[in-house]
């Protein structure tokens, strides 16, 4: 479905080129749900970046559902993000005056195609599918961390995407929220057949993964596709991030 050959991306700082990404080939198949880990500085946001149509390769070519992106024009690339990429942000990006239904509604809104009762029939779907049915009609700023990144998962969701982005989905959230949270997206990835991209830190969010994408210095450096590896290699970092704690505190 998503296939990156070869892509690099540049910075210029000053007279200073910063390589954010060095030669990285992927391909995320349908219905894969997937954690790119790394350090700070890795490219984790870059790579969502350029396959979400967002920031565009330096070199190198990113083709989704058997297109090239660099082929297509600004109107064709808003139109792929409209219709076949959903995005969750760490931020949320919420609309705050809005309610928990018009945050979700708002994708609809401007896809064409969609009548006004296949809107309120998906809207409703999917608040019920995150949990929030209780709360259409409160206000974003009304709501918890948690039950923000829920409406932010539903409003992702609602487009029907082939794939979802999500950039440290967890990173504002506390530890058991961060699990409901991925495991939500997980169980929606099983039922939509929706491909979930994500990057994180976390180690107990990263085990939830069918698939590990490692990351440093702009380059991948390690695949993992076996949720039994992945559970040990999670595990392994945990007891890192632990020992590392126990030295600062000291």
């Amino acid at each position: 479905m998503v296939s990156v050959r070869d892509v690099t991306k540049s910075y210029a700082l000053g007279k200073t080129t910063i390589a954010a990404l060095a030669g990285v080939s992927v391909d995320i198949d349908e219905g894969q749900f997937v954690a790119i880990g790394g350090p700070s500085g890795s490219g984790k946001s870059t790579l969502l970046n350029i396959i979400g149509c967002i920031d565009r390769p330096t070199s190198g070519q990113v083709e989704i559902d058997g297109r090239l992106t660099d082929q297509m024009s600004e109107r064709e690339l808003d139109e792929l993000r409209l219709h076949k990429i959903g995005f969750i942000f760490q931020g949320f990006n919420l609309i705050s005056a809005l309610n928990v239904y018009e945050n979700i509604e708002l994708p609809l809104l401007i896809h064409r195609g969609v009548s006004s009762a296949e809107r309120r029939q998906r809207v409703n779907f999917f608040i019920e599918k995150v949990g929030l049915s209780d709360r259409a009609k409160n206000r974003a700023d009304e709501l918890s961390g948690g039950q923000r990144q829920r409406v932010a998962i539903a409003r992702a969701l609602v487009t029907r995407p082939g794939i979802v982005l999500a950039d440290e989905p967890t990173a504002n959230l506390d530890t058991h929220t961060g699990l409901e949270i991925i495991n939500l997206m997980h169980a929606m990835s099983r039922e939509e057949g929706t491909s979930f991209l994500f990057s994180t830190h976390d180690a107990k969010v990263m085990s939830r993964a069918d698939r590990l994408i490692q990351l440093e210095d702009g380059r991948i450096v390690e695949e993992i596709d076996d949720v039994m590896k992945i559970a040990e290699r999670a595990r392994a970092m945990s007891g890192v991030d632990r020992g590392a704690a126990a030295v600062t505190a000291k």
